[in-house]
């Protein structure tokens, strides 16, 4: 290797190479710094919610619309869920499952009762709630029922109750220490449960509960069965579309605007982002066929070595692995300084956000380091494959 190698690198161009490892940076710099900023930008708008997947809005009747004063309550038709759901700007549409039986809860934090109270209970579809399946089901018969609280609770403990008893405040990761009990009355029977509590969720004032306990309860509490929904959830495909706010108006629905500001944000951020690493892209492929034409001007230029090398016994594998090895140091350095460029502005620009938007919670680097390396073995192979089937041309015609 040593041997061709120094046959080779005569007519290695310094200044061809530094063009491909300076566009090849800048085009990786650019793909993961938008994909890096894009994961720590998101969860600023869709952090007050991690249980209600991105992208879906609540909706239901305004206090004053047909119907929402009439005994019906608001509530919505089948024919209501279908005309909303063959819109074109929705995607998935579901409705809340509420209780049609008494609930009454208590709530403790390490065996200190902060709230009694007679509350209800709803339920969506699970492929709405984004938890882990596992920690999401409910066993008919079981007294342990997983829910997600309001997050006005541990607010409610955390600045009210905890301050004036002096109890320490505690976290969304600590929900270990809140004891939730569940008593339900109805149909002539009256039974406890133990709410496992999985997390907290900015976008609901009751309490969620799974879809299965939901429909066994229900069956077994309800005299009537599931009342009739008054809250649907919706995906938008397109949640800055005009016609939304219009549709919604003229069948009197309303959504919490805040949270369809947040969904139009997230999604001129995902359009951002996605032109953002097409450019850089681009670039990357731009820089590879600047590579590829430097190697290939320096295969031609040692070509009458090539055939001598080949003619006295070398392979074209042999022959071609210091170019594939030029290529892989270089792409190696180019994502080395890559991912310092990246965690450098990274550094930079988080701690603007914190200062703005103290809540933030941002995540790790490695999904971008996954990334490059992807990039990285995807443009190295095909450096590879292009620099292989140069040299075998050569070796072709040697054997012609």
């Amino acid at each position: 290797m040593t041997l061709v190698w120094k046959l080779l690198r005569r007519h290695v161009s310094v200044p061809q190479l530094a063009g491909f490892a300076f566009a090849n940076l800048f085009g990786m710099l650019i793909v993961l710094l938008g994909y890096q900023l894009y994961r720590d930008v998101l969860p600023v708008f869709t952090a007050q919610d991690s249980f209600m997947k991105s992208g879906y809005v609540i909706i239901n009747k305004k206090v004053g619309a047909a119907g929402s004063l009439s005994g019906r309550g608001g509530t919505f038709t089948q024919a209501e869920i279908d005309d909303l759901a063959a819109r074109r700007f929705t995607g998935r549409v579901a409705a809340f499952t509420s209780t049609g039986y008494r609930v009454d809860a208590r709530m403790g934090i390490d065996g200190q009762p902060i709230l009694s109270s007679e509350l209800f209970l709803e339920s969506v579809p699970d492929s709405f709630v984004d938890v882990p399946l596992d920690d999401w089901k409910y066993s008919p018969g079981s007294k342990e029922v997983p829910v997600i609280l309001p997050r006005s609770y541990i607010n409610m403990y955390n600045f009210g109750f905890a301050r004036m008893h002096s109890l320490p405040k505690i976290s969304e990761g600590l929900v270990g220490m809140i004891d939730f009990d569940i008593f339900i009355t109805g149909n002539g029977r009256h039974d406890g449960f133990r709410g496992r509590v999985i997390g907290f969720s900015g976008r609901l004032n009751t309490i969620l509960v799974p879809q299965s306990f939901m429909d066994w309860s229900n069956d077994r509490y309800s005299p009537d069965g599931a009342p009739a929904p008054t809250r649907l959830v919706a995906e938008l495909s397109n949640p800055t579309a005009d016609n939304i706010a219009k549709y919604l108006s003229s069948r009197g629905y309303e959504v919490d605007q805040d949270r369809l500001q947040a969904e139009k944000t997230a999604y001129f951020l995902r359009l951002a982002v996605t032109v953002v690493m097409a450019v850089g892209g681009v670039i990357s492929l731009l820089s590879f066929y600047i590579l590829m034409l430097s190697v290939y001007l320096l295969v031609q230029k040692n070509s009458s070595k090539l055939e001598n090398l080949l003619l006295i016994g070398y392979s074209p594998m042999r022959v071609a692995m210091p170019y594939v090895l030029l290529t892989v140091v270089l792409n190696g350095v180019v994502l080395v300084l890559a991912l310092l460029a990246v965690a450098l502005a990274r550094g930079e620009y988080t701690d603007v956000i914190a200062a703005l938007y103290p809540q933030a919670d941002f995540g790790a680097m490695w999904p971008s380091v996954v990334l490059g390396l992807c990039l990285f073995v995807v443009v190295s192979l095909a450096n590879f494959a292009a620099i292989r089937r140069k040299v075998v041309r050569i070796w072709w015609r040697k054997d012609v």
